[in-house]
């Protein structure tokens, strides 16, 4: 008998064996309904003498109707909501057919109904309910036997709504032998204390007792627009109770419109990060970039390529995607031709400091509009070689800019940095400088000149946030510098956006700023990601301080000691007043500065970097002895 009923689960029923069954459950449903019209007891003789065409006519309906739409060919353990409405249809189907050979046997063959058409309501009833309940019922005992309730993982689904009763019934399609939904939490008052799909709804002040109550392993916030104060929330409930929080992607993450359990992921420290979506003016930036040539320089990296995707939405003439990082400009390549089919780019590979190639690039193209994005950013890294920050961010920067105003380019928008504030490291002066060279540039141009400072990015080439991912990865240890770091964070599609709006509004010789938000210490951040990971500090993993490196500051600045800002139309975005430098003052110093490359001697070039900017002080760097 056991091998039997292994046999059972273990291989599916022939299809043949699954339709006789239906059949059979046919069958009885009409001899039940009998029975219920006429109270199990005496059934008309006229309606007994009829009875076997009854069942040879109901036979071959439901055969006919069940073969051709293959009801019969669906594994029924794994029966769905799409599989029950499939029979729900066909079902209502071979009734209506029984009507109508009532119709046929009443006015053309014996002038009479050959079954009354109450009964065919009451078998059509009894007959749905035998078909699907029969099916689930399998599904749910296949299921209970592959995995009892007791070992199964207990899932509360933070969110009621439409994606939340898609996210249940994933559940119990995909990972049915795994979880258990234990309920669902919503804020809307009308769905509390209210039973979904079985699970009944609480109100969110009842999920901290929930979690304790039910030994809960996972929390799925289903909601999709949830606003990121939310989620923190939510998430800080669940992790002070050990709880894991996963997160249901976008719908239009999801493959072919269906949502699938594997693509329900742990949240992650960037959802956490976000912030309110901005606002951005789309008609100013419309009328900015659609049916120009637009040019990008550092096009692979990651301010660069998001800065690409975002023009792509208001329908440029040409995009030229530049960099001479060559692997990633390949990547880039491949996924614009897969994502943005409708959109003209093309890639270059060439070097902002080689102004031959430059120039060849500007002639060719003629760009209407410059992105500015190609920088040597890594803080230590500049610091050892001040003579590529050199190279790069200021030679690099003066080439493209001198080269916009030859060419008659209409905007330029310099993407510069919150370390170029009150400098205290090679790299952050370096991008000073920089400033300095197209702000003074811009009074004598035609071209307009727009700078946008803003804070680390999240996610990008060497931001700390994938630094701590990897190192959690590999069991630690998570380092950082110093446990009262902070910084500013701002995901790369609001960085973007924001460097758009601000070109767009740009006058010209404008340093925007972007706010930042709130500072986060870095130390409260790692041990966030720890607790998301499943981890528990000093015990799965722990945090060891490196000390500051060279030039690193503990805390960023948006807005020098002397400087001060002026309000926008856009509440995210304000103008710095800097102090302002002469084009040939400006231009003598710079091209002294990139001379000075030649003779590989750093304390020299940062020597001369700190006689243009005043304001850059070194800390915990060898060049400290310089000021």
């Amino acid at each position: 008998m056991y091998r039997l009923f292994k046999l059972f689960w273990d291989y599916n029923l022939p299809r043949w064996s699954i339709l006789i069954i239906d059949i059979i459950i046919c069958v009885f449903s009409l001899t039940l309904a009998f029975f219920l019209r006429f109270d199990f007891d005496n059934i008309p003789e006229a309606d007994l003498k009829n009875l076997p065409y009854d069942y040879a006519i109901l036979i071959a309906i439901r055969s006919v109707t069940f073969f051709f739409s293959k009801t019969y060919k669906g594994v029924v353990r794994y029966t769905s909501s799409r599989d029950a409405m499939r029979i729900f249809g066909i079902v209502i189907l071979g009734s209506i057919l029984m009507f109508i050979a009532n119709i046929i046997s009443l006015y053309f063959v014996q002038g009479y109904y050959f079954i009354p058409n109450s009964v065919i309501i009451i078998d059509t009833l009894v007959t749905l309910f035998l078909m699907i309940s029969s099916r689930l019922a399998v599904k749910a005992i296949y299921f209970e036997s592959r995995n009892p309730a007791k070992e199964k993982m207990n899932v509360i689904i933070y969110g009621a709504g439409e994606a939340g009763i898609i996210t249940k019934r994933t559940l119990d399609r995909d990972a049915a032998i795994k979880y258990k939904v234990v309920g669902f939490v919503d804020d809307d008052k009308e769905k509390l204390g209210r039973s979904l799909e079985g699970a009944f709804i609480y109100p969110p002040e009842k999920l901290a007792e929930l979690i304790k109550e039910n030994g809960i392993e996972f929390v799925i916030i289903s909601i999709l627009n949830l606003s990121p104060a939310k989620k923190n929330e939510i998430t800080d409930v669940c992790l002070a109770n050990n709880a894991r929080v996963l997160n249901v992607p976008p719908v239009t993450k999801w493959i072919n419109g269906e949502l699938s359990f594997n693509q329900i992921r742990s949240i992650n420290i960037e959802d956490l990060l976000e912030r309110e979506p901005i606002k951005l003016d789309n008609d100013i930036i419309s009328a900015q970039l659609k049916n120009k040539i637009i040019l990008i320089t550092g096009a692979a990296g990651s301010i660069g390529s998001e800065l690409a995707r975002q023009c792509c939405k208001f329908d440029p003439a040409k995009i030229y995607l530049l960099d001479q990082a060559e692997s990633p400009l390949h990547d880039l390549e491949l996924e614009f031709s897969d994502k943005f089919k409708n959109v003209k780019f093309e890639v270059v590979m060439a070097d902002v400091r080689n102004s031959e190639r430059m120039e060849n690039v500007f002639n060719t193209f003629k760009p209407q509009i410059v992105f500015h994005a190609a920088a040597y950013k890594h803080v230590p890294m500049m610091e050892n070689n001040p003579s590529e920050s050199i190279l790069t961010n200021v030679l690099g920067t003066k080439n493209t800019a001198d080269l916009a105003t030859r060419h008659n380019v209409e905007r330029f928008v310099f993407v510069s940095t919150d370390k170029a504030v009150n400098p205290t490291n090679v790299m952050g002066a370096s991008k000073r400088i920089a400033e300095i060279y197209i702000q003074s540039l811009g009074k004598k141009s035609n071209t307009k000149f727009i700078t946008t400072r803003f804070g680390n990015v999240l996610g990008s080439n060497g931001s700390v946030i994938p630094r701590f991912k990897k190192q959690i990865d590999t069991g630690g240890p998570i380092t950082i510098t110093d446990p009262n770091i902070t910084r500013y964070f701002m995901t790369i599609p609001e960085a973007s956006q924001l460097v758009l709006e601000a070109a767009g509004m740009g006058k010209g010789g404008e340093i925007f700023l972007f706010n930042m938000g709130k500072s986060i210490k870095i130390v409260d951040l790692a041990r966030k990601m720890i607790m998301l990971s499943g981890l528990k500090e000093g015990k799965d993993i722990n945090i060891v301080y490196t000390g500051l490196r060279p030039g690193e500051k503990l805390y960023e600045e948006l807005l020098a000691d002397a400087e001060n800002s002026l309000p926008t139309h856009h509440s995210q975005i304000l103008i710095g007043k800097v102090r302002e430098y002469e084009y040939e003052e400006v231009k003598g110093f710079i091209e002294e500065i990139i001379k000075c490359f030649n003779t590989q001697n750093n304390e020299l070039i940062v020597q001369k970097m700190k006689d243009l900017v005043p304001e850059f002080k070194s800390n915990n760097s060898v060049f400290q002895k310089l000021d």
